[in-house]
């Protein structure tokens, strides 16, 4: 596995790719985020083997279900492509090591309960959290993520563009995120329950609003649904959740509008 560049122990590692032609000062030319790369077990444990707050039993079984198991190696393989097929520019990947059974760093903390319910998402700071030292220590943590993802942004090239890549799982399950989420996951996994849930599509595009509006540079979703037809998989566009101002995907995609797609890979 490719080293990173630059890493802030426990909340990022950074990777800079450049192509044999690239200048090597140059600002990247693509930015690729991955807000929920805490993936192995041993992210779980640092934080959990620090907070004070009662945990609810067996909570890694939801670590290891709520994180985003092999979005870091597609983001680092796309990277590498990038810059093999584009010799004279350059890619940064960027991964968040803070596990969002915590706290999630694509979500805006302050955000209501309302407004995670109405974008179909978890909630920015899990419920189990109670203690003040241990809110103190996540907020500090995502802070310093969040100003590392929102220089980088800001340091590409001028007509730079951002990949939020996230994976999911096969289904959408609905479960209540609360003191008893590994009971609520253990139940909702039953096979007799399981098979009710909906098939989630292969690639989903997150990028209509709740008005419908859709932000995703249309000649690249066509590119890519192209190249993804040509391999008989399928790609929809909001078809999982919408993209939604509770989120910090939704600073990203206004502040490079035209420039920054969101993608879900099944």
């Amino acid at each position: 596995m490719k080293s990173p560049s630059h890493t802030i122990s426990n909340i990022v590692d950074s990777f800079l790719l450049r192509g044999t032609a690239d200048d090597k000062t140059s600002p990247p030319d693509l930015l690729l985020e991955i807000p929920h790369g805490a993936t192995d077990t041993s992210d779980f444990h640092e934080l959990a083997q620090k907070v004070r707050s009662p945990l609810p039993e067996g909570l890694i079984d939801f670590f290891h279900v709520n994180t985003d198991v092999g979005a870091f190696e597609v983001a680092l393989r796309a990277a590498e492509l990038f810059v093999e097929q584009n010799p004279n520019r350059s890619a940064t990947v960027l991964r968040c090591r803070i596990p969002r059974t915590f706290i999630d760093c694509n979500r805006k903390i302050d955000a209501s309960p309302e407004a995670f319910k109405e974008g179909g998402v978890t909630p920015g700071l899990m419920p189990w959290v109670t203690d003040s030292a241990d809110l103190k220590l996540l907020h500090g943590r995502y802070q310093r993520y969040s100003r590392a993802v929102r220089e980088a942004r800001e340091g590409l090239a001028s007509q730079g563009a951002m990949v939020l890549l996230h994976t999911y799982s096969p289904w959408t399950v609905d479960v209540q995120v609360d003191e008893d989420i590994v009971k609520n996951l253990r139940r909702a996994y039953e096979p007799d329950v399981q098979a009710t849930w909906p098939v989630r599509p292969e690639f989903d595009i997150i990028s209509r609003d709740m008005e419908g509006n859709d932000h995703a540079p249309g000649p690249v979703v066509e590119e890519l649904r192209s190249r993804l037809n040509e391999q008989n998989w399928s790609l929809a566009n909001s078809a999982t959740y919408p993209i939604h101002p509770s989120t910090m995907a939704w600073d990203h995609i206004v502040a490079l509008p035209g420039r920054a797609l969101c993608l879900e890979v099944r």
